[in-house]
Formats: structure tokens, C-alpha cells, sequence
């Protein structure tokens, strides 16, 4: 199971939010390429990163912080927040994404996250199914859609997708443990034709052994880090072992 730290960004500085509510904000680092470069000396070779502006913006707003992280480490970044045209994806890809996670247009705009994933292919496009109450969540977390979360995830499945990022959110920033029941579900339903990364929740080293068990293929990791619950060290040892 991959290891994914995740960088979400306001104002071109590293923060994490609890449940995706911008009020929460708290500031953990000025320089992303200092936290990026500290992952990677770890041994970690992926690295989820969100541009929090640009969901609230509904544009690609921090790209010239992926260019940089994508520049100067050897890590491969998948980028989120704010893709909703051909042109943010175009700029996303030239600044060093190697996938890019559409969740908000992947339900307001189905036509166009299907053309990407015919015209960039599966590997580089993930579905974000982001959920509260097993409803899909959008708009950086700021609106609720009518969609259910199983039925929607298998419907994108049948059009080719195989990368999905599912965080539950109310348990992200939360540290009380990711949703163990919602991912088997989820890999129940389609768990041949998917690589499922699991978000939001995590909280101690002992929770990874179990997604890796239900059959994740990543997990991505937050707060958990920044707040010294999980160390890097850990994460290299499960790394390695």
C-alpha cells in the first residue's frame, strides 16, 4: 500500500483544515518544498496535493507551488482543487502533476471529466468521491450533491476509471480513525477494477496494517503527520518492510 502525504495549500503555505471548514485553517508550514523534500528524504514517493484556493475559487489557483515541488523533488504529485476546464488541466499537467483528481467536476460537469479520462487515459485521472453521509461532496466540501456515493463510484468505474480517492468528511482533520466500514464497502462493490486510496481519519500507525488488509492501494495522510501522531520514521519502516 502506497503512503501519501498530503500538502493541502492556502495562500501558497502548507495548512490542514478539520471536516474541509476553512475557519478551522491552521498554518503548519510557510514552505510546501520544505515539507516535500523532508517526505522524500523518508523514503515516501507520492504525494497528494490540494490546492484549498482554488476548490473555493473553482480555478487552478497554486500551480506555481506544484511547478516548484515538482521541480525540485523526484516525487510523483497528484494534484486537486479548482480543475474544472481543459485549460486548468493543461496548466496542472505542464506544472509536474502526473494524475489529477476531479471530484466537484465529475459531478457538474460528467461530460468533460469523461473527456479527460479518454484523452489523458485512467492512470492519470482520479475520481474524487468525497462523502458526508455517504452523499458526494463538492465545492471543496461547501455544498452537499444528491449523489449517492456507491451507486456514483460504480457508474464512473463501468467509464474506465480505476484511481479513486474517497475521504469521508467527518473524519478528516479529525484524528479518530479513518472509515474502515465505508472503504469495504466500497471495495466490496468493485474491488477487482479499482485502486482505492483511502483519506481523512487516520490517526495512529496501527490503522495502515488494517487499510492494507481491506485492500487499499494508498492511504493518504494529514494531519496525523503534522501533529507528530505518526512519525516519518514509522512511515519509512512500513515503507520498507
Amino acid at each position: 500500500m502506497r503512503i501519501i502525504p498530503a500538502i493541502d495549500i492556502i495562500d501558497g503555505k502548507c495548512v490542514r483544515l478539520s471536516k474541509g471548514d476553512y475557519d478551522t485553517k491552521k498554518i503548519y508550514n510557510e514552505n510546501p518544498l520544505e515539507v516535500a523534500k523532508e517526505f522524500e528524504t523518508h523514503g515516501i514517493e507520492s504525494l497528494h496535493l490540494v490546492d484549498l484556493d482554488g476548490a473555493k475559487s473553482q480555478h487552478i489557483v497554486n500551480y506555481k507551488v506544484l511547478e516548484q515541488i515538482a521541480s525540485q523533488t523526484s516525487l510523483k504529485i497528484d494534484f486537486g482543487g479548482g480543475i474544472k476546464s481543459d485549460e486548468d488541466i493543461r496548466v496542472a499537467f505542464d506544472s509536474g502533476a502526473n494524475q489529477i483528481t476531479g471530484g466537484s467536476i465529475a459531478v457538474k460537469n460528467p461530460m468533460i471529466f469523461e473527456s479527460w479520462l479518454s484523452q489523458y487515459g485512467s492512470d492519470k485521472i482520479i475520481l474524487g468521491a468525497d462523502a458526508q453521509n455517504e452523499k458526494v461532496a463538492v465545492s471543496g466540501w461547501l455544498e452537499e450533491s444528491k449523489e449517492d456515493l456507491l451507486p456514483f463510484i460504480k457508474t464512473y468505474v463501468a467509464k474506465g476509471v480505476r484511481y479513486i480517492i474517497c475521504t469521508d468528511i467527518s473524519k478528516d482533520g479529525m484524528l479518530e480513525g479513518p472509515s474502515f466500514d465505508l472503504y469495504q464497502k466500497i471495495l466490496a462493490d468493485n474491488s477487482k477494477d479499482i485502486k482505492l486510496i483511502a483519506s481523512g481519519g487516520i490517526s495512529t500507525f496501527e490503522e495502515l496494517p488494517r487499510l492494507q488488509e481491506l485492500g487499499c492501494e494508498g492511504t493518504i495522510i494529514g494531519k496525523a503527520i503534522y501533529e507528530n501522531r505518526i512519525s516519518l520514521k514509522q512511515l519509512e519502516q512500513f515503507i520498507i518492510s
